[in-house]
């Protein structure tokens, strides 16, 4: 219930987040656009523990309103590949599970920047500084297993015996840290890693338990449901009602990497110590 109500109130949070950037009076109003490339990954049922385990590539772009040095409303758009495999698993019982999945994310989301020094390329004293980020946004997803040299998307094959197929997009609540540093003139690269607290435990098409295969829609279900007889040679270890998942009701999904942007500084903006 918590969590539900956390969701319920992000377009409220949202728009108090709104009100106070856009409110704050400045002398220095600046308009940025820029680049990010970097890598992209996850913790989830097929990841339950390592934070900056990499899963797959990401790219995307930005625009960054900064009312003044230190903050900035930032509207991103990034696409990124995450992905899990139980054969690198240390542990022999999640090998033995042999689920795997790759999941093309496309992620639009809006947050309020914070500069812990004073910073506006070109104009300000500071050639650097760390800052943190917070928001909400929107991801779609789409989980799929390779199988036989053919990716198939899982969202519709009900593989854990769900009424309905879960949605193929999410609310999340991006959070994380950076470094920027002006290199030269109005341009500015930076090193970020950022989180995402997402609505949805289906990133990798796992959540609960294994269905009764006599009641999944078809045989394609049936055969990506349950992998373990593959790596067992027949044997499979998913009978009706035994764990599948981790049974946390939330994945996340992180990116990571650096980012380079140049900064449109108006005649307002001038020299400040």
């Amino acid at each position: 219930m918590p969590v539900i109500i956390k969701f319920a109130l992000m377009p409220k949070f949202l728009t108090v987040i709104l009100f106070i950037l856009i409110s704050v009076s400045t002398k220095a109003q600046t308009w940025e656009v820029g680049g990010a490339i970097g890598g992209a990954g996850y913790i989830g049922d097929l990841n339950t523990s390592n934070p900056i385990k990499p899963g797959g590539g990401s790219i995307g772009i930005f625009f960054k309103r900064n009312f003044n040095g230190y903050l900035a409303a930032k509207l991103n758009f990034t696409y990124g590949q995450i992905s899990g495999a139980d054969s690198t698993s240390g542990n022999q019982q999640i090998r033995e599970r042999n689920l795997s999945f790759v999941d093309p994310l496309k992620e639009l989301s809006l947050m309020a920047e914070f500069n812990f020094m004073k910073y506006i390329p070109d104009a300000t004293k500071n050639k650097y500084t760390p800052y943190i980020f917070l928001g909400g946004g929107i991801t779609s997803y789409a989980p799929r297993a390779n199988y036989n040299g053919v990716k198939i998307g899982l969202r519709n094959l009900l593989t854990e015996g769900q009424a309905r197929p879960y949605k193929g997009y999410g609310i999340v609540i991006p959070y994380g840290a950076g470094f920027k540093y002006n290199i030269a003139g109005k341009w500015t690269v930076a090193a970020e890693l950022g989180y995402r607290y997402t609505n949805t435990d289906y990133l990798d098409d796992v959540s609960g338990v294994y269905a009764d295969k006599s009641k999944l829609p078809n045989q394609t279900s049936v055969i990506l449901s349950d992998r373990s007889g593959e790596r067992t040679g027949g044997s499979y270890i998913g009978s009706p009602g035994s764990q599948r998942g981790d049974f946390k009701p939330r994945d996340i999904y992180m990116f990571a990497g650096f980012t380079i942007s140049y900064t449109f500084v108006t005649q307002r903006c001038y020299f400040e110590n």
